[in-house]
């Protein structure tokens, strides 16, 4: 939560940034925690991934006044306060422990509700107001998941939310096995074990053989990153021998019928 935290706000913060997030800057910067220390240089690659997903976000909400957006595993993002049109309905979906941290710095409203449940636990589902269109977004959160799971969530968001979006972002195999061995970030923090990794190549044969509810399927590799090596990641994503060992940013489509 504090590392995606880091890397949002600190871009943000620069004078020559490119992604915009004060409230993410406000919460950064009340919190009393040696940043730095913990998780290094930042990378800029969560503030990236934030921009993708706004960059598909506000052209779906003007197609769809009054659509309603679910953010699953939700943290301290603060994509609401970034894409707020006035008109989307917002369900706000983590665990407690999660929603009891985000509340101290994020009030939910009404058109932002705050659901405290597992992803995992399909009852969220109940409270989402379809009528107008569903778009569900997942950052930094199916990775965490064995695989079976995310075959499991995905379908059932297929079954549910005819014609909706799904936008979520992966790893590829290589960085699941050095997370699930012990990846340390500095010598502070290890990142969490990432069980669920999958090459860009695969992706959408797995999500079709996991799920024929499903009309279209992209993918793409982040976008730009400030530090070395990654920043070599837009150039690596144009050979295919390497491309499919890149994260990536994917886009589901749900067939209406």
């Amino acid at each position: 939560m504090l590392w995606t935290l880091h890397n949002r706000a600190t871009e943000s913060l620069r004078p020559d940034a490119w992604f915009r997030d004060p409230a993410a800057e406000r919460i950064f910067q009340s919190i009393a925690f040696d940043y730095r220390a913990h998780f290094g240089r930042p990378d800029s690659s969560h503030a990236t991934r934030s921009q993708m997903f706004d960059e598909a976000l506000r052209p779906w909400l003007a197609a769809h006044p009054g659509g309603t957006v679910v953010e699953l595993g939700c943290g301290l993002e603060t994509q609401f306060q970034r894409c707020d049109d006035g008109r989307v309905r917002w369900l706000c979906v983590d665990v407690p422990d999660a929603i009891a941290v985000r509340e101290r710095y994020l009030a939910p409203s009404e058109r932002c509700r705050h659901v405290v449940r597992s992803a995992l636990d399909l009852s969220w589902m109940d409270e989402v107001e379809a009528s107008n269109g569903v778009f569900v977004t997942a950052q930094g959160l199916f990775m965490y998941f064995p695989e079976d799971e995310v075959g499991y969530l995905i379908s059932a968001m297929a079954r549910r939310f005819k014609g909706g979006e799904l936008m979520f972002d992966t790893i590829p195999r290589w960085f699941s096995r050095k997370t699930m061995a012990g990846l340390d970030i500095t010598s502070h923090y290890r990142a969490p074990p990432m069980p669920w990794g999958i090459n860009r190549d695969e992706i959408e044969t797995v999500l079709r053989a996991w799920c024929p509810h499903i009309d279209s399927v992209q993918n793409e590799p982040y976008r730009r990153f400030r530090t070395f090596p990654a920043r070599l990641g837009p150039w690596i994503a144009h050979i295919p021998v390497l491309a499919k060992l890149l994260p990536a940013i994917v886009r589901v489509r749900f067939a209406r019928e």
